[in-house]
């Protein structure tokens, strides 16, 4: 009965359908044939209502949207230019960087790529780089930024599993710097190779950039500072993040109005939350009908009889979650897949913050994939060129982000280091 309901509801939902809609019926059908009270799911989104920690995501939400507006942007890539700009391929580490900070600001990828791409895109090819070099360049740098705080996935991921929250942030550190510099690497060869001209390292310049960028580049720092000493827990430190942007986009570059445009601005950053908290509700009825039915523990049945050693259960699971990322949001993603591997994965021995960050990073290398990863699409249309073109465009950055994959997999030490060095 229940296959002869969700398949339709699958392809109902490859069809256009809500995805929300597609998991509360779902959920509804599960928890009718498993002859549990359909007030399981009201219970659900009440529990998710009371929930102290995701007060943190429609400010921090709030807080990329604020920074969106005005010339931040700008700044960001004019100091990172003037920082990395002298070296082979600098533009392209100009402009890894930039979006890798812009997406953990923001928490949304395609936002990046809108936001900075009309600006990156063009002036990649007034530096003398290759089309189809800039196109990949610039649509993979929009999944970056992904395991830097304040990122909202590493808030999200943290609630549904259970994980430290305040652990995933530093967890996240080495993994996120290894999956921008590897590309930036890329560029820098590219660069020697194809010897483009660079502009001489000017000091002045420097110190005039980081002038004007100085009161957005330590926002992070400023979040991570805030959590680690004590002194605010994440949502206080996105309640005092939302207050500092506001002061420095009103008072001191005036870019921003309060009365004619912070309401605006908080209606646009409140539809993405809404969608969020929708999609999070219907999951969390759904996810109370797996458990209920015990499905992650007869999945597990299921692949004890396949994969037997940890090594194959991540190869597994790698695999898995790329596809996932291609056919899914990050957000809906974490709220449907992940109450299903973290109890495989804790059978297997994996940490659930290494788990964690081996979520982020397939699941950005997923926005990229061909043929459907959404990254491909809003750069097909930002750009105006066609999506077969882009296939083309991110696979040498693909190939390098599967290298990045495999060693934040097989390496633990890289997610669990810094971690480890936290007090209990």
């Amino acid at each position: 009965m229940i296959l002869a309901v969700v398949i339709p509801l699958i392809i109902l939902v490859v069809l256009g359908l809500p995805l929300f809609i597609g998991i509360l019926a779902a959920a509804m059908v599960g928890l009718y044939a498993s002859q549990i009270e359909l007030t399981a799911i009201p219970i659900e989104i009440f529990r998710l209502a009371n929930a102290p920690v995701l007060l943190a995501i429609p400010l921090f939400t709030f807080a990329g949207y604020l920074l969106a507006e005005g010339g931040t942007s700008k700044r960001l890539v004019r100091f990172s230019r003037s920082l990395f700009g002298w070296i082979p391929g600098g533009f392209g580490v100009v402009a890894l960087a930039s979006c890798a900070f812009f997406t953990a600001i923001t928490g949304a990828t395609g936002i990046t790529i809108i936001a900075l791409g009309g600006l990156l895109f063009p002036a990649l090819l007034s530096e003398g780089y290759e089309e189809n070099f800039s196109l990949g360049l610039v649509t993979t740098s929009g999944s970056l930024g992904l395991h830097f705080p304040p990122s909202i996935p590493i808030i999200l991921y943290g609630y549904v599993s259970g994980a430290s929250i305040e652990k995933l942030f530093v967890a996240g550190l080495l993994p996120g710097i290894l999956m921008v510099g590897i590309p930036c690497l890329f560029s820098v060869y590219m660069g020697k190779k194809w010897r483009l001209e660079r502009p001489p390292f000017s000091f002045v310049q420097l110190l005039s950039a980081l002038r004007e960028a100085a009161w957005e580049l330590p926002i992070p720092l400023f979040i991570l500072a805030g959590i680690y000493s004590g002194f605010a827990t994440a949502t206080e430190a996105a309640a005092l993040t939302v207050a500092y942007v506001l002061l420095i986009k009103t008072l001191v570059f005036h870019e921003i109005r309060l009365r004619g445009d912070v309401p605006r601005i908080m209606r646009e950053s409140m539809k993405m939350v809404g969608g969020i908290m929708i999609i999070l509700g219907a999951a969390l009825g759904f996810t109370n009908y797996l458990i209920d039915a015990f499905i992650p523990m007869k999945i597990l049945k299921a692949m004890e009889g396949i994969i037997h050693t940890r090594l194959a259960f991540l190869l597994a699971l790698n695999v898995f979650l790329i596809l996932v990322g291609c056919m899914m949001d990050i957000f809906s993603a974490i709220l449907v897949v992940v109450p299903l591997i973290v109890p495989l994965a804790a059978r297997f021995g994996i940490d659930p913050v290494h788990l964690g960050i081996i979520f982020l990073a397939n699941l950005c290398i997923g926005y990229n994939t061909p043929p459907v990863g959404l990254n491909l699409f809003i750069a097909s249309s930002r750009f105006e060129r066609p999506v077969v073109q882009l296939y083309k465009a991110t696979l040498p950055f693909l190939l390098l982000l599967l290298v990045t994959l495999m060693l934040i997999t097989y390496w633990p030490s890289l997610s669990l280091f810094l971690p480890g060095l936290m007090k209990p």
